[in-house]
């Protein structure tokens, strides 16, 4: 497995585990940690993607890495 392979998967990893954690009512999907992994988990997916382009999955990750940016935009600047 390549390191854009692994980088992927941990990406895959992390934002599996956010939602999992919402819907266990362990994360809220709106605080800090959450928000932090399904940014870092699309980032990651969106750079193995780089690699072996796929259109579909690019659209996806890049549409969550916009939504999980912009719910930290508003985090910080609720905080204000």
């Amino acid at each position: 497995m390549s390191l854009p392979d692994i980088g992927g998967v941990f990406g895959v990893a992390l934002m599996l585990f956010a939602y999992a954690g919402g819907q266990l009512g362990k994360l809220e999907m709106t605080a800090l940690p959450a928000l932090l992994m399904n940014l870092a988990g699309s980032a990651l997916v969106l750079w193995s993607l780089a690699f072996k382009f796929n259109l579909s999955a690019a659209l996806m990750e890049g549409a969550w890495f916009v939504v999980a940016l912009f719910g930290l935009i508003k985090l910080a600047t609720k905080k204000r």
